[in-house]
């Protein structure tokens, strides 16, 4: 199995931008397909982006399309999650995921998950 730690979290203006990224270790994540998801207290885990293996192949919650962008390096066992034009609404922590389904956007299909890393937007 995979493990995996998110990293880039914090505080932000609404408007700026932050840059999420997802270190992979055990295992290539190139064996996954691999997600971003986020959960706001009191709420469940909602999707946001996930890219397939090769990273030519993206899908993205209406929520952030055109807002976030996830890319994917295999050489370094990374994934990342660009976020611009943030909002208070985008507050929550945010995890990575891996899943051997290709492309999944359903979060009971992804087997290995960080820890999360909290992003808060302020008004």
């Amino acid at each position: 199995q995979v493990q995996l730690v998110e990293s880039g979290g914090g505080l932000v203006q609404a408007g700026g931008s932050l840059r999420l990224s997802c270190a992979a270790s055990g295992r290539t994540i190139s064996d996954y397909s691999m997600g971003w998801f986020r959960q706001a207290p009191g709420k469940e885990r909602e999707f946001l982006a996930v890219i397939n293996r090769s990273g030519n192949l993206a899908f993205y919650a209406g929520s952030v399309k055109g807002r976030f962008t996830i890319s994917r390096d295999n050489a370094k066992n990374t994934v990342d999650l660009q976020m611009n034009g943030l909002k208070p609404v985008d507050t929550a922590v945010y995890y990575c995921g891996a899943s051997t389904i290709v492309t999944t956007t359903k979060s009971s299909d992804f087997d290995s998950w960080g820890q999360g890393t909290q992003v808060t937007v302020s008004s």
